[in-house]
């Protein structure tokens, strides 16, 4: 309907990148939101109240850009929901939102029915703001691409099963953006197609993205947005490549089907990780960790994002006495880096693999 697309969530993550969220955080602490909740909403609208953001700096953007409508899924947290309303509010904007289901053990037609058809419903609202009639052959366009994106990000992804890894989980993050916010383009095609090709080049040579891989770890929970290049020094000075995780995972829509938009659409964002009950989420990574032939895994508890943190409640010992394979969680958060000790993290990290080497 011809709207162009603006992710609060990326801006937020790019806050944490450049590591200004950590001061912007209290801005929206004043107009009480509390600190314990996500710190991509606390950060975001902090920047907003405080007048200041990365884009400036790169793109020459002063603030956000004003929404005519603000769309959002409860899929990943239901915080979103209170972050697009506030922006609603201070923008005088609509609001159109689909409500997600939880804790997902089998996937249902009852779950896909109910969201595919709150995705129909957006439709009519859609169309009075964009003044543009809904055309289902464009859709199926756009789903078209947007699957063909899931299936090259999943190929690259699983090009991390080599040995060594010819990727990070680091890179990964970065590497991600353009399936978050240019899925359903041909211009991300051609550059993921471009950086396949670099890393089964890279595999055929046997170039490892860690030098003298010696050990492989798998990533489960959000990264420490503030930390990215600390981290991926750290472990690759201890010659330990964390190669995968479900983070990254994330953009995979393998559900997408062009000829069946509104119920692919709905399976997909129902079958999405972060929904599934324990037993499902347990299943996949335990497919992960034999697929990725990894030594061990880092859990991150990230203080602010319950919903992106699985090791709270067992799942990490409990996957270990199933696999084998020890873990280690680190205690931080996705942007407020107030919650993490970088010496802790570091000694933690060493004495991991020291515990690697040993067994």
């Amino acid at each position: 309907m011809g709207f162009l697309i603006y992710f609060p969530e990326t801006h937020s993550a790019m806050l944490g990148a450049t590591r200004m969220a950590t001061d912007l955080i209290p801005e929206a602490n004043a107009l009480g939101y509390s600190p314990e909740i996500c710190s991509y909403l606390t950060a975001d609208i902090g920047a907003f109240v405080k007048g200041v953001t990365p884009l400036s700096k790169i793109y020459n953007i002063d603030s956000i850009p004003k929404p005519d409508v603000l769309v959002y899924n409860t899929n990943q947290c239901r915080d979103v929901q209170d972050w697009f309303k506030w922006y609603g509010e201070k923008f005088n904007a609509p609001l159109v939102g689909v409500y997600t289901h939880r804790n997902i053990g089998d996937v249902t037609e009852a779950h896909i029915a109910s969201i595919a058809k709150q995705m129909e419903a957006m439709i009519e609202p859609l169309e009075k703001v964009s003044g543009e009639k809904f055309e289902l052959d464009k859709l199926k366009e756009v789903i078209r691409l947007s699957r063909d994106c899931s299936d090259i990000w999943k190929k690259i992804l699983d090009t991390a099963a080599a040995t060594p890894s010819p990727l990070t989980f680091f890179d990964g993050t970065t590497l991600m953006g353009p399936a978050v916010v240019g899925r359903g383009t041909q211009k991300t095609l051609d550059v993921y197609e471009i950086l396949l090709a670099e890393l089964e080049e890279r595999i055929k040579t046997g170039e490892g993205a860690v030098e003298g891989e010696q050990h492989r770890i798998y990533w489960d929970g959000m990264p420490v947005w503030g930390r990215l290049s600390m981290h991926s020094k750290m472990f690759s000075a201890l010659k330990t490549n964390v190669l995968a995780s479900t983070y990254c995972n994330s953009w995979i829509f393998s559900a997408l089907d062009p000829e069946d938009p509104f119920h692919s659409m709905a399976k997909a964002y129902t079958e999405l990780f972060i929904v599934r009950s324990d037993e499902a989420k347990e299943k996949y990574i335990k497919e992960m960790l034999e697929f990725f032939k990894v030594d061990g895994v880092v859990y991150h508890d990230a203080k602010t994002c319950p919903n992106n943190t699985n090791c709270r409640y067992g799942m990490a010992e409990r996957l270990s006495e199933v696999t084998g394979i020890p873990s280690l969680t680190i205690h931080g958060d996705l942007n407020d880096l107030r919650m993490l000790s970088d010496e802790q993290t570091k000694t933690n990290v060493e004495a991991f693999i020291e515990q690697l080497e040993e067994s």
